[in-house]
Parts: structure tokens; C-alpha cells; sequence
């Protein structure tokens, strides 16, 4: 059966790794820069979370380790794009390549493995169970058995939501994408502003890779975050930073995904079921470009 409660138990993994790299892409939309290295911060941060959670057998080292290489990601990003004036596009391309070959040589220096890493002491992210919404209608069986990063990044919607519009901090990081001259007039970098964007980007989309490698499942694959960063940009290209329309796209971009991995079991060829997600991607972004030019032309 394609459409059953199962499905709906497994749509929060599929559509948390994407939220999160799309907030924190919202993030640095709002401060002005063009981030599309949101791939190689989630492989960075999936490799990290492996690594760390195996090293220490703690699913706690193993997120931390995650958000602080995600961080550490964003920051370099910074260095070259914000401090040394490079350009987006190409340090973003640069990043996810050497995320993808740093991650698979690593792969092969410390854990003498080619292509996947398994091991039993890989810890995974525990599971929230609340036994008051266990007997709500759809919400019991869609929130409940969900790792913590799922409640995260839930909660951290209406917070970002907050923060941006009411908050100083949001209000500056608006400003230095906006109007950075207004901003650097009243005393702020605007180039302070950018970089703590990116690192607190990185770190969210480090948190994504980490759902992947010991939430989904508990180990670590060459290039497994499989082109989910490339939809959080789709994501934040159409949204353009709203981030309660960024929980309900990256919803609907997750149930395709599960939805793959569904009609693949029915005998479905993996590379139609693999190709769904950027299908999807192709028409929301031909109908955002109808709509903004139809908004130009009017």
C-alpha cells in the first residue's frame, strides 16, 4: 500500500535535513549573501556527526561535532566571500567539492572504508515520545518517535520567525542585505552581521547532515546527503526568507521524497523515484519566475 500511517511516520526524517539547511539559507538570504554551498556544509556535517558520535559512542559529541564543523564551514565561507570580497557563486561551489572529496578521503585515512562506514558503536540521536500527543489525530503518529532534531527544527521556525521580524539581531541582519550602507551608518558591520549569518548557516545545515548520519540511519556514505542541500536552495530562492513558507515547502519536498522511497519498493526504478525531488524542484521554480514576472509586468 502506497499511502498508509507509515508514510506519514517517516515524512519528519525526510523533511527535517531539508528545513534545516533552508533556514539557515534563509538566514544568509536576509543578510545578502548567495549561499549555494548548503550540500557540502550537510556532507560536512554528516561526516562530523559520524565520526564524533563513533569516536565517543555519544550521540551528544556526535551533534556537537556536527554543528561545529557545519560552523567552522560557514566561517571559512565568510573568510572568502564576505573578508577577502570573493564571489559567492564560486566559493560555494568550491566548499562542496572539497566537502565531497575531503569527506571521502577521510573516509579512507581514518576508517579504512570506501563508499559506506558502518560500525555498531555509532550512536543515534534519541527519540521524543510525549504521551499527551500520542492520541491526537495525526499529530500523535507524525510527531511522536521523532529524534530531537525533528522537534528542533519544528520549534526553531516560530523562533527564527520572531527573531527576524521583532528582534534587533533580525532587524540588522534584514539591513545588511537590504541597506548595509543605512546599517554601517549607525555603528554595525555589516560585514560582522554576514558572517555570523553564515556560521550560524552552517552550523544549522552541519545539524541536517547529522539527522541524515545518525538519525535516518547510523553510518556514513559518500555523498549521502544527495543533493538535499541543492533543494534547500530552491527553497530559499522562492520563499526569499520567509520561514513559515520555508516549513510548509520543505513539508511537501519531503513527502516527495518519502513518497520515492515508497514507489521504489513497489519495484519503481530507483533512478525515477531518485528523480522526483528535482522534478518537483524544476516546476515550483518555473511557476515562482511566472509569478515574479508577472508581479514586474503588472
Amino acid at each position: 500500500m502506497l499511502f498508509d500511517p507509515a508514510l506519514l511516520d517517516s515524512l519528519p526524517r525526510f523533511f527535517t535535513p531539508i528545513l534545516l539547511a533552508s533556514l539557515g539559507g534563509a538566514l544568509c538570504q536576509r543578510a545578502g549573501v548567495f549561499n549555494i554551498a548548503l550540500e557540502g556544509l550537510m556532507l560536512i556535517g554528516a561526516f562530523a556527526a559520524m565520526a564524533g558520535s563513533f569516536a565517543f559512542q555519544s550521540w551528544e559529541t556526535g551533534l556537537a561535532a556536527a554543528a561545529l564543523a557545519g560552523a567552522l564551514g560557514g566561517l571559512v565561507f565568510a573568510w572568502f566571500a564576505v573578508w577577502r570580497e570573493g564571489d559567492d557563486i564560486v566559493v560555494s561551489i568550491g566548499l562542496n567539492i572539497l566537502a565531497l572529496g575531503a569527506t571521502a578521503y577521510l573516509l579512507r585515512s581514518l576508517f579504512g572504508a570506501r563508499g559506506t562506514f558502518d560500525d555498531p558503536a555509532i550512536t543515534a540521536l534519541p527519540v521524543v515520545n510525549l504521551p499527551l500527543i500520542d492520541n491526537i489525530p495525526l499529530l500523535g503518529g507524525l510527531m511522536n518517535g521523532q529524534s530531537i532534531l525533528v522537534w528542533f527544527s519544528v520549534l526553531l521556525v516560530p523562533l527564527l520567525a520572531l527573531m527576524l521580524n521583532r528582534h534587533v539581531w533580525g532587524l540588522r541582519l534584514r539591513a545588511a542585505g537590504e541597506n548595509p550602507v543605512a546599517l554601517e551608518a549607525a555603528g554595525v558591520s555589516p560585514l560582522m552581521v554576514r558572517t555570523k549569518a553564515l556560521v550560524i548557516c552552517g552550523a544549522l545545515a552541519g545539524l541536517a547532515g547529522a539527522q541524515l548520519s545518525i538519525s535516518n540511519v547510523t553510518l556514513f556514505t559518500e555523498g549521502m546527503s544527495s543533493g538535499r542541500g541543492w533543494i534547500a536552495v530552491v527553497i530559499v530562492l522562492m520563499c526569499m526568507g520567509r520561514v513559515w513558507l520555508i516549513l510548509l515547502t520543505s513539508v511537501v519536498f519531503g513527502f516527495i521524497d518519502a513518497l520515492g522511497f515508497r514507489i521504489q519498493g513497489l519495484g519503481m526504478p530507483q533512478q525515477f523515484t531518485d528523480a522526483l525531488p528535482y522534478v518537483l524542484a524544476l516546476v515550483v521554480l518555473a511557476i515562482a519566475y511566472r509569478r515574479r514576472r508577472t508581479q514586474q509586468g503588472s
